[in-house]
């Protein structure tokens, strides 16, 4: 597969290099992130240590010292690795072939969970009925996982909801909390500190390390959220198993 978008490849530390499309959130190039991360998840190179993906870039880490061992004499690990990644580039499955699972996410936008929801409508000008409405017409793209296991980094809002971060963090965001922050949307999978306008919360748990998958989205998912009631919050939250399983589908 021929790969046209401008990229760079460099060294991030002595044992990891990076692949840089940007500093950008873009679709077409995230699926292209994500099918080369599958190429080193099916087809890893010798001392290959693991393949990070985030938006728009992707960083290997690796053994040096197994590298020294296999490459040829008069070549730097850089040049090798350099080379590595002009491979992938080439042998990349088309983004279509990618499967997309459909992770439907119910939300409950009371302001006992939406802590910031009336700040939101009181900033953008907007009654809070119409900001659930946004944020429940779109689907959002699971771009990258990161600053917590689990949490997912999806977008775009609609502009009306782009929001920036909080001055002040709070100390503690509930496990569950939906935030806006920018024109990204995400859930946090655990209770931590955390700065995003937090517009309401699910009742799903996103992460379960006793799981064999233990994080329910993934890059490249698909969330559609749903509005909930405070009673459905409850029931689903007592279910026996309210960590949802993943199903594939096409697109939303």
């Amino acid at each position: 597969m021929n790969f046209e978008t401008t990229y760079r490849i460099f060294p991030s530390g002595d044992s990891a290099m990076t692949l840089d499309f940007g500093n950008l959130i873009d679709e077409a190039i995230n699926q292209q992130v994500r099918a080369l991360f599958n190429q080193f998840q099916n087809s890893p190179f010798p001392g290959m240590i693991e393949a990070v993906p985030a938006y728009s870039s992707i960083t290997v880490y690796y053994d040096v010292f197994k590298l020294i061992k296999i490459i040829p004499p008069g070549k730097t690990v850089y040049e090798w690795m350099e080379e590595e990644l002009q491979k992938k580039l080439q042998q990349l499955l088309p983004v279509d072939d990618l499967p997309t699972a459909i992770i439907t996410v119910p939300v409950c936008y009371d302001k006992k969970f939406a802590l910031d929801i009336e700040e939101v409508a009181l900033l953008k000008n907007i009654p809070v009925g119409e900001i659930i409405h946004l944020h429940t017409s779109n689907s959002y793209r699971v771009y990258m996982l990161g600053f917590l296991p689990g949490f997912a980094y999806m977008g775009e809002v609609n502009e009306k909801l782009a929001m920036p971060r909080k001055r002040q963090p709070r100390q503690k965001v509930e496990a569950g909390s939906v935030g806006i922050a920018g024109k990204q949307t995400g859930i946090y999978p655990l209770s931590s500190p955390g700065g995003w306008q937090i517009i309401g919360q699910t009742p799903l748990k996103l992460f379960d390390a006793d799981k064999k998958e233990p994080t329910l989205l993934k890059a490249g998912d698909k969330v559609k959220f749903i509005s909930i009631t405070i009673h459905d919050f409850y029931e689903i939250q007592n279910a026996p198993s309210p960590f949802m399983e993943r199903g594939l589908g096409g697109e939303v």
